[in-house]
């Protein structure tokens, strides 16, 4: 995990992630990429009201660079202006600098859409090729990734989210938290749990990393989820994300996007065809 990226637009959110995120590149001894994406439709006979928006923006990204690259111990901020859909040229520039995570803030349940990040952050999550890493704009952070909850269900993609999810806890020393959460009374469901739960010990005895693992029967995943993760006090929630084209857009599977709309601390969500 050596290259960061954080969707920016100004507002206190994303510089909120912003801080967020400076705390995992120092602790990574990396730098971070930002990026300010230009949705607007500008006609070709005012392309200098665009070119004036641009340079404001420019100056407004020296500021700060001034305020925040002091604080990386490693490495630089690097400015990224794109054009075009949000999602789209986030996805793009994290494929051009192969970025390993992006931080995007969100509003959470709130729904807020005054600025553009807390209306795409969902579009990000499941566009981007790199797993993505959600931060509520009221999320107030402890400076410390101690504890990191994973959800394990009966699909076959649950136990994928497990590898980038044990590269931070190696990385941060913390300690993983399993849940199975047992929602059907089918003996090759359930089996197929307790499979993927043996798989995830299994793997994080391998690589010496510490976790509890618990066992749940429920019918509501994400209440259960909540609650175990306030139990706990957990830091980060890693879920795996569904990824599916409806009219052309892009959007999060109703489980995670419960859990990213109603966490109250950052969630890192996990497409089941990343591999790490």
């Amino acid at each position: 995990m050596k290259t960061i990226l954080v969707a920016f637009d100004f507002s206190k959110n994303s510089l909120h992630t912003l801080d967020y995120a400076l705390f995992y590149a120092n602790w990574l001894k990396t730098g971070i990429h930002l990026v300010w994406v230009d949705n607007t439709s500008t006609p070709e006979h005012v392309m200098n009201i665009e070119q004036t928006l641009r340079i404001e923006t420019k100056k407004y990204f020296d500021e700060i660079i001034e305020k925040y690259e002091p604080k990386l111990t490693h490495g630089k901020l690097e400015i990224h202006l794109r054009k075009g859909k949000v999602y789209s040229e986030v996805a793009m520039l994290a494929r051009q600098i192969e970025a390993s995570v992006i931080f995007a803030g969100t509003h959470g349940v709130s729904g807020y859409e005054r600025y553009w990040i807390g209306s795409n952050a969902y579009r990000i999550v499941t566009s981007a090729p790199c797993p993505v890493i959600t931060v509520r704009s009221d999320y107030e952070f402890s400076g410390n990734l101690k504890r990191i909850l994973v959800p394990i269900d009966s699909s076959a993609e649950s136990r994928q989210k497990l590898p980038f999810t044990a590269n931070l806890a190696q990385a941060f020393g913390a300690e993983i938290h399993l849940l199975v959460l047992y929602n059907s009374t089918l003996r090759v469901i359930r089996n197929r749990m307790k499979s993927s739960a043996d798989e995830a010990e299994k793997c994080l005895k391998e690589r010496e990393i510490k976790y509890k693992l618990k066992e749940v029967e429920t019918e509501k995943l994400v209440p259960a989820i909540l609650s175990y993760s306030d139990e706990i006090q957990a830091d980060l929630i890693a879920i795996m994300t569904e990824q599916t084209a409806t009219a052309g857009s892009m959007f999060l599977g109703p489980f995670a996007q419960q859990l990213v709309n109603n966490a109250l601390i950052p969630v890192v969500s996990v497409h089941a065809t990343i591999q790490n």
